[in-house]
């Protein structure tokens, strides 16, 4: 049998061969703090982002708006062969101080989603709508992160799911409508704060016509989903420049669908989670999958036609945000396929 299945993986990496040739791939690089020691768990040392910054440059990288990736995936039209984009969340006082100035240098597009409530209150810790004015006069671009910047999933106390579902509604209303009024800006895109979402939330980011990004790793490419994008979350722990080549190397691993899609859970239960790949030049006998923390995951396969294997954690999930990662090889030049799935188990009462 395992010879069978290994035949299979072979022979549909080798008819697949450049069936992803011209189709769109892109990495997304996001970012929070710039040079602010105190928060290590989302700030990016400035000698890091300089190195990240160089190596883009040296290595031929084409940073686009974001707005065009976005277009390019949607419309499965293709992008030049290594794209990157960086995004910035929460409009932190130090994008203006420390990464504004170098990336206004280099004359690079970047994306900074904006919880609207802070900048409002003028919070010290955050930009000013003046300081966001001069930066979109150089190139930023602006978009939705929220107005509250709260965890949307949750339910207040009492709450029923119409009146949660009208709330979180507003608080992105609210968002879009102080992003139009300070910026004359009416970008599509969104920010799930925490990057938390479940299938309830992805519903209203679809109803009001929004393109939603995660924190989950992994390339955006022709089949990602459009209400959960995924991005490579830079912190100083896990932004190490040998790291960096790889994450920005990377390619979208044509996952065509994934069951369970809904990250949120009714208890910390590892999910068997069913993946089904659309062909591409990933060498899927190398195939490897982990849960959060790096406890290895033995893929199984389910069938080659299309090729669909489960991958289960051994161990319970953390309460709260983790993830499963799984990669594979690529013919094209040591580049890795990437996929990565959020799942929010439920923390304890209080």
């Amino acid at each position: 049998m395992m010879k069978t299945v290994s035949y299979l993986v072979l022979l549909c990496c080798l008819v697949a061969g450049n069936a992803l040739a011209g189709t769109p791939n892109a990495v997304i690089f996001m970012y929070h703090h710039f040079g602010e020691e105190k928060h290590p768990s989302t700030n990016i040392r400035l000698e890091q982002f300089d190195a990240h910054l160089g190596y883009l440059q040296t290595a031929g990288y084409q940073i686009l708006p974001l707005e065009e990736i976005v277009q390019a995936i949607r419309g499965r039209k293709p992008l030049p062969e290594r794209t990157a984009a960086i995004t910035i969340d929460d409009a932190y006082i130090s994008v203006y101080r420390n990464a504004y100035p170098r990336l206004k240098r280099l004359g690079w597009p970047f994306t900074v989603f904006v919880a609207t409530d802070p900048v409002d209150r003028q919070l010290p810790a955050f930009m000013s709508w003046e300081q966001m004015r001069e930066m979109q006069a150089h190139g930023a671009r602006f978009a939705n992160h929220s107005s509250s910047h709260g965890y949307l999933i949750r339910r207040e106390a009492g709450e029923t799911d119409s009146q949660w579902r009208e709330r979180v509604r507003q608080d992105i209303l609210k968002a879009r409508g102080r992003l139009r009024d300070e910026l004359d800006t009416h970008s599509t895109l969104f920010a799930y704060p925490y990057g938390e979402y479940n299938r309830a939330l992805a519903e209203i980011i679809e109803e009001l016509g929004l393109t939603a990004f995660g924190q989950q790793s992994g390339a955006a490419g022709p089949y990602s989903d459009p209400r959960a994008l995924p991005r490579f979350p830079m912190a100083e722990k896990f932004a190490g420049l040998d790291q960096f080549r790889i994450k920005a190397a990377s390619l979208a691993l044509p996952v065509t669908e994934v069951n369970p899609w809904d990250p949120e859970l009714q208890d910390n239960t590892p999910p068997a989670m069913v993946v089904t790949l659309a062909p591409s030049d990933a060498n899927l006998e190398r195939l490897q999958c982990f849960a959060s923390g790096g406890a290895v995951m033995a893929p199984t396969w389910l069938g080659m036609d299309p090729p669909r294997f489960r991958v289960t954690a051994r161990a319970p999930l953390p309460r709260g945000r983790s993830r499963y990662n799984c990669t594979a090889p690529s013919s094209r030049n040591d580049r890795f396929y990437w996929f990565s799935h959020l799942w929010i188990a439920p923390r304890p009462h209080r």
